[in-house]
């Protein structure tokens, strides 16, 4: 059975539809919960959020356009985003302690506590030194990038054109080409 079958069946009351559903696409909301992370808040947290995203994808989804996988994806990432600016209160200040999980230079799974505590305080080094030498737009579009965002994605979180986001990354990696060549 196809997952829009499963969509409009658990739509219907099917509990077993929307168990496969949900036990399907479950692994898709821990990924992309995992990309991001808050100060002062659990892992599990945006991993609910994302569920909720996945709950949304199931009630709002119309055949015709988009495959449902797809449009869940789009959902779940919405969800998670949405939670990461709410966070704070304010429009943007999430966005300030917004950090990815994934390290410069690809993906570095930490072995033991000894190395977590390494990478994270690492992580928090790197941070702190681009932020001084990148003005907050420029610092918010490069953690964005880095973590994998596309300009049109950066730009509609941001909510800047994207020239403006394009010209930001620029001058970032202009900046950051200078600072790390020495």
């Amino acid at each position: 059975m196809t997952d829009e079958e499963n969509v409009v069946l658990a739509r219907g009351g099917n509990k077993a539809a929307e168990e496969i559903l949900l036990n399907k696409y479950t692994p898709l909301v821990k990924a992309v919960a995992a990309r991001f992370f808050l100060y002062g808040g659990e892992p599990e947290d945006l991993e609910q959020e994302g569920m909720v995203g996945l709950y949304s994808a199931i009630n709002g989804f119309a055949s015709g356009g988009a495959s449902f996988s797809a449009y869940a994806y789009v959902c779940i990432r919405n969800a998670v985003l949405s939670a990461v600016k709410k966070s704070n209160g304010d429009k943007y200040s999430a966005l300030n302690n917004f950090v990815p999980i994934v390290e410069i230079g690809g993906k570095v799974a930490p072995k033991s506590p000894e190395d977590e505590v390494i990478l994270s305080e690492n992580r928090r080094e790197f941070l702190q030194k681009i932020s001084k030498n990148l003005s907050s737009l420029e610092f918010k579009v490069t953690v964005m990038y880095v973590d994998g965002m596309s300009v049109t994605e950066i730009s509609a979180a941001l909510e800047k054109p994207p020239k403006s986001v394009s010209n930001a990354l620029a001058r970032a990696k202009r900046k950051l080409t200078e600072l790390y060549s020495d």
